[in-house]
């Protein structure tokens, strides 16, 4: 990961992702207001399942209790009643730590409140996010926002050092991202992620907004222009199935900047992939057709209703 090169910049948070292709990916590193809205909007989601879970356990508590009292084991009421005071813990439990895990190792790697906001979790490093690294900063979290509670409920409202030292704890680890260029939270640190702002209108046009104009050798045509050039190099659907959007991405970038030594070593990342060598000192135009192809074959699932977002969907 490097910064933005300055012609490129839009922003100060603009970077450069490198994966581990060694393709330059442009990214933009999601700004602190989006992650503090996404987190409310989170917690707020989470209080809203809490309450529903708990009125609707309650209901149920009064509804089993009622039926064995008619039944005549009014000493089986206390019982049910334990049995359901278990699981309304084992609900609070999931919702205050799974709700985050289940989301976030999912396919688009972001919450609701993060999809509402436009942000989603990455991988620094460019590669795949593990679930190490979402538990990693999801465990933190506790550390972050629970503890200091935690403190102030077994010391109570009145201990002024206890106060004192969970304001400390809070603000310590809530200004943290404010120290950093990249915004990344304690949890990010240590599990080597970051939040970026997720391109979802982007990419879209990347995909789907035609053109006839020619960028760097890269050719688009729309329903009235001419139709592509017969592809010198063909390619499979399995060969065509290892990459994705993000992946689609970053070789139009490649390909629009035109610098040799980036499209050999995107050359020879794809071409291994995928098993071809046929493209060799005709690196450019092996590139410009799986380009093509790979973009006809995305544009086709997304039409009907299937998203490859990456190599790892």
């Amino acid at each position: 990961m490097s910064a933005t090169p300055t012609r490129l910049r839009r922003s100060a948070r603009d970077r450069i992702l490198i994966t581990p292709e060694g393709i330059a990916l442009p990214v933009t590193v999601a700004g602190r207001g989006a992650r503090l809205g996404a987190l409310l909007l989170d917690l707020t989601f989470i209080l809203v399942l809490m309450i529903g879970s708990t009125l609707a356990l309650a209901a149920i508590a009064g509804g089993v209790g009622q039926v064995i009292r008619d039944a005549g084991m009014k000493s089986a009421v206390g019982r049910a009643i334990q049995f359901l005071l278990i699981v309304w813990i084992v609900i609070m439990f999931l919702f205050r730590n799974a709700y985050f895990l289940f989301f976030e190792l999912g396919p688009r790697g972001a919450t609701p409140g993060k999809r509402l906001a436009g942000i989603r979790i990455a991988a620094r490093d460019g590669g795949r996010l593990t679930a190490e690294m979402v538990i990693a900063r999801n465990l933190l979290r506790d550390i972050e926002l629970f503890l200091p509670l935690v403190l102030l409920a077994s010391a109570g409202a009145d201990s002024g050092a206890a106060w004192l030292a969970a304001t400390a704890w809070f603000l310590i680890f809530m200004l943290f991202p404010f120290f950093n260029r990249d915004a990344l939270r304690a949890g990010d640190v240590i599990a080597g992620s970051w939040v970026l702002e997720r391109p979802r209108q982007k990419l879209e046009a990347a995909l789907t907004v035609t053109d006839n104009r020619e960028a760097g050798g890269l050719m688009r045509g729309d329903e009235d222009a001419p139709s592509a050039p017969r592809p010198a190099y063909r390619f499979d659907d399995v060969e065509l199935a290892v990459y994705g959007e993000f992946e689609l991405q970053a070789l139009e970038r490649v390909l629009r900047e035109n610098r040799q030594q980036a499209i050999e070593t995107v050359y020879r990342t794809i071409a291994g992939k995928i098993g071809r060598n046929d493209g060799w000192n005709d690196e450019r135009a092996f590139l410009q057709d799986y380009y093509r192809q790979l973009r006809a074959r995305l544009e086709s699932g997304m039409r009907m209703g299937r998203r490859k977002a990456d190599k790892f969907s």
